[in-house]
């Protein structure tokens, strides 16, 4: 596996790799619209190459924290970038007291959020214009243990 630095970055600096691989059919200022109140943003970046980017902030009942926004480069997939953003994610969510950490993950990207201890807690769903998803969820317990 890669070595990434891993850091927090501006909401404004995820836009265009989510863009890319999330939700071509939105223009990069659309997805400022998708961002929730409260969120922050990490990214990987390979020397100087952002490769992978993630958001995380409050959302459902207290305690609750909400991953969106996973999106990695197609070369950089692979090779740790994302498993990395989503520990930091996850990291904060715990500093910031989260009791559960959820997201609605991408089907196709299932085994990254089940590598790092989320679990399948829905049926799988297909969400308008984006494709199937399970939500999935890593109780602060399994995080820390």
């Amino acid at each position: 596996m890669a070595e990434f630095e891993v850091r927090s970055v501006s909401l404004a600096d995820t836009r265009a790799l989510r863009q890319q691989v999330l939700r071509p059919q939105l223009t990069v200022e659309d997805l400022a619209g998708h961002e929730p109140p409260g969120a922050v943003a990490f990214g990987a970046f390979d020397g100087p190459s952002l490769v992978a980017v993630g958001l995380v902030g409050p959302d459902g009942e207290p305690g609750d924290w909400r991953v969106r926004g996973m999106a990695t480069a197609p070369h950089a997939r692979g090779r740790g970038a994302g498993s990395a953003i989503l520990r930091a994610l996850v990291e904060h969510a715990i500093d910031q007291g989260a009791t559960r950490v959820w997201c609605n993950a991408r089907t196709a990207a299932l085994t990254l959020y089940q590598r790092v201890g989320f679990a399948i807690a829905s049926e799988e769903f297909v969400p308008p214009d984006i494709g199937p998803h399970y939500r999935v969820e890593l109780p602060v317990t399994a995080a820390r243990g």
